[in-house]
């Protein structure tokens, strides 16, 4: 099983894209996937038709089932969505109070890998799209992964976000104390402004050892595909978006090879 973390504490660099955009690529290669929407707003359920405020059900339930000593069933949780190989455990905002009231808890960081140990025969592949803050959803998210992916938008302030984003990584590997192999994705990036530039040459001279080389373009077909509550791949295969995410995902994949380690650590 191969499983992708997609975080930044900064909002709005494309997070919940990456996520969607990855997993219904590998849904197209006939590989079951499972989309983890860990984040209270609920972006990810929502894109799929979903409604983080009607219910806790999802990743909610499987914290106060765990929490009760309960053993939860993971696979009732998960709802199928429109596409064939590709799931979703959803949000609720209800999430948001995970922190205050099972932050604490011995065993409560463990939520998520405990669970998709519960599902390696079920899934090939599964995206988490984190919350944008430390807590415990983002401690799971960081502690099932085998993979770490930090989008940055090519702009100055989410390069600030970056930084406090290595600061938390650092921090969850020494208390994990095993390395999580991160990889730095350059997002919105557009080619006709001079900070999107800037920005991206300040990536390389800083980050170039964690850094994909390639960026994710601004494309307003992903705004489209919202809409639509349609994976972008689902609707144009040939958006440059896609033609990017695709490259992204061929470098992901050949680096998994070189370094075939699946399993969750």
């Amino acid at each position: 099983m191969r499983i992708w973390a997609i975080a930044n504490q900064k909002g709005g660099v494309g997070k919940t894209t990456t996520a969607i955009t990855l997993g219904a690529l590998l849904s197209l290669e006939g590989e079951d996937t499972l989309l983890v929407d860990l984040d209270p707003h609920g972006s990810l359920t929502s894109y799929f038709g979903f409604d983080p405020e009607s219910g806790a059900d999802g990743v909610y339930t499987l914290f106060r089932q765990m929490a009760a000593g309960q053993r939860p069933s993971a696979k009732e949780l998960i709802r199928p969505t429109s596409f064939a190989h590709l799931q979703v455990l959803t949000a609720s905002t209800a999430m948001a109070t995970l922190d205050r009231q099972l932050g604490t808890r011995e065993g409560m960081g463990l939520v998520l890998k405990r669970t998709l140990q519960s599902l390696s025969a079920e899934y090939r592949n599964v995206m988490v799209d984190c919350p944008p803050m430390l807590g415990v959803l983002m401690v799971n998210a960081l502690a099932a992964c085998n993979r770490l992916l930090i989008p940055v938008q090519t702009e100055f302030l989410a390069l600030k976000g970056l930084d406090r984003m290595l600061h938390t990584l650092k921090m969850i590997q020494r208390s994990r104390q095993i390395p999580i192999d991160h990889l730095i994705v350059p997002t919105l990036f557009d080619r006709h402004t001079e900070a999107s530039a800037q920005s991206l040459q300040r990536l390389h001279e800083h980050y170039h050892e964690n850094l994909w080389d390639g960026v994710i373009p601004v494309d307003a077909k992903f705004r489209e595909a919202s809409m639509a509550g349609l994976p972008l791949p689902m609707m144009s295969d040939t958006a440059r978006g896609i033609q990017a995410y695709r490259a992204l995902l061929e470098f992901l994949l050949d680096s998994t090879r070189k370094t075939p380690q699946e399993a969750l650590s």
